[in-house]
């Protein structure tokens, strides 16, 4: 708090320039230069060698070396060396074959990648790494833009495994939710976290509607804004009869002796790695759990098991049997030598790289906004304490939500920071201008969904966010331009979420009455602002003549 207006610079500086330049990494590096010097020369004479020193040590290095991060970096590169050998293998390319009968068009192809990414809702990471690598050879078959596939994968990540009962994610945000009343002298005593984790779910306007416009889009055939540039550029390309042989960020390989085309070579190895990865989950989970005399159902079981799981483990542990597996089926159909395999391996690894290092600064400019540094979520969050309408908090909350998520570019922070400052704050306005307070009050469950659902958008519109490269580098997109078309679309859902969810919600309106009202109008406005891809390409052709 004590560096106020100040504790925004540096994500202003780093998100900035990372779209106006393009240059991620540089943007990031100059982003965490500036925090660095905010907080050495706040109270000690002007000497930038000292913050030169803390940023290469204390930050650099810290996050470049902290356990949680090294695990991720290691699941990272071992899930770019199984696609490796998968390419190498031809697996991708049997997908693809098995998959063309079921998505012989651009409508299609995003149906159907809409519904895979709602099957692997266990974790973000891994539905992001998974789909976007697994769907690319379809979607460049069908002229489907890199940029929409990064939105589709981007879009089915971490909504799904934030509204999943059982994912990497719920015994999180139950967590954020028990933390927030922990604190209150509540009259009914304590509060049944998984019951208001149930209940938000109708309030989470952005997140629910996300999830539907991404088959809204592929079954209209509507884009608009820099997307649909993007479609129209790879459906000319499609007409003029080009392929897209060589993928720009796909292994590559380097022979030229036909490869039988077997989808089990792509499917066995990532089916091991989610089984390996949910049993892993299972194990650490049931170790870490505390004996008790308390009758637990089916759902409470299985809940806390995957939340006490150690994601981390189990992440890096699947996608080493999952890269394993692979190699051990090229090498027992006789496709390739081990050494071959090897170098397949080592160049999907590779090919990650540029994503591990956007991450490494991210998390590094993620540490100096939080709140042990200059504490930006922290000064946002005082915002609230202003006194304002009580209808109006379910809105505040949403937009101050992605305000601190696109400015630290992680949700789960956001979660973690506003959550108790929401839970306080609005018991706190409900006892003065209501005059009781039932933590399953409507007004509390809708401020409460605003967190979970305003962390989610700020972290699809942010560059700095984990889930947002990591989209972007498994469907093979440049990432600033993943976010420039993103946006809009983004843009579009948080103004529906708000005029026709967080608003109403405030004023009393049943969840329902807004989800209906506000899916209607999100389907009225894609017909009004998007044009046919086909339609607007044949205008261009046109013009050029």
């Amino acid at each position: 708090m004590q560096y106020g207006w100040l504790s925004l610079l540096p994500p202003i500086v780093a998100i900035g320039l990372a779209i106006a330049t393009r240059r991620v990494l540089a943007s990031l590096l100059l982003g965490i230069a500036v925090g660095c010097l905010i907080l050495k020369d706040w109270s000690v004479s002007w000497n930038p060698l000292t913050a030169v020193a803390d940023m290469l040590e204390s930050r650099l290095w810290v996050s470049l070396s902290a356990p949680s991060h090294l695990r991720v970096f290691t699941f990272t590169a071992l899930m770019g060396a199984m696609i490796g050998v998968i390419h190498k293998c031809g697996g991708m390319r049997g997908v693809v074959n098995v998959l063309a009968p079921l998505a012989r068009s651009r409508r299609g192809g995003q149906i159907m990648t809409w519904v895979l990414g709602l099957v692997i809702f266990i974790d973000d990471y891994a539905n992001s790494l998974l789909l976007g690598n697994t769907m690319q050879p379809l979607t460049d078959r069908l002229h489907i833009s890199r940029e929409k596939l990064a939105y589709l994968v981007d879009s089915t990540a971490a909504p799904v495994s934030g509204l999943a009962v059982i994912s990497t994610w719920v015994a999180g945000e139950i967590g954020y939710i028990e933390s927030g009343f922990t604190n209150l002298k509540l009259e009914h005593g304590p509060v049944d976290g998984f019951g208001i984790f149930i209940a938000t779910i109708p309030y989470r306007f952005y997140v629910l509607w996300a999830l539907l416009l991404v088959p809204l889009i592929g079954w209209l055939g509507r884009d608009f804004g820099p997307m649909l540039k993007a479609e129209r550029r790879e459906w000319l390309r499609g007409q003029r009869g080009e392929s897209y042989a060589t993928h720009q960020h796909a292994p590559t390989d380097d022979d030229t002796a036909p490869i039988p085309e077997r989808w089990f070579n792509a499917v066995i190895p990532i089916v091991v790695t989610l089984v390996v990865t949910v049993w892993l989950l299972v194990v650490t989970g049931r170790n870490k759990m505390a004996p008790t005399t308390e009758e637990l159902s089916v759902w409470q079981m299985l809940i806390q098991v995957f939340g006490k799981g150690d994601s981390y483990l189990s992440l890096v542990y699947g996608s080493l049997a999952g890269l394993v597996s692979a190699i051990v089926l090229g090498m027992g159909q006789k496709l390739h030598t081990f050494d071959e395999l090897r170098a397949a391996a080592w160049r999907g690894a590779q090919l990650v790289i540029p994503a591990l290092a956007i991450l490494w600064l991210a998390w590094a400019l993620s540490d100096i906004t939080g709140k042990e540094n200059l504490g930006t979520g922290e000064y946002l969050g005082s915002l609230l304490q202003q006194r304002i309408d009580i209808r109006w908090m379910p809105t505040m909350v949403f937009i101050l939500a992605s305000i601190v998520a696109f400015s630290t570019g992680t949700s789960w922070g956001t979660m973690g920071i506003l959550m108790p400052i929401v839970v306080g704050a609005t018991y706190r306005m409900m006892q003065q201008q209501v005059g009781g307070v039932d933590p399953n009050d409507p007004l509390m469950i809708a401020s409460i969904g605003s967190v979970l659902a305003g962390a989610i958008f700020g972290d699809h519109c942010s560059p700095i966010s984990d889930t947002t490269v990591l989209s972007s580098q498994a469907s093979g997109c440049n990432h600033v331009a993943h976010v420039w078309t993103q946006m809009p679309y983004a843009l579009l859902v948080a103004a529906v979420s708000i005029v026709c969810g967080t608003l109403p919600a405030g004023y009393g309106a049943p969840a329902w009455a807004c989800l209906l009202s506000g899916s209607i109008v999100l389907a009225i406005l894609l017909l009004v602002l998007g044009r046919r891809v086909e339609v607007a390409a044949e205008e261009q052709k046109g013009l050029s003549k």
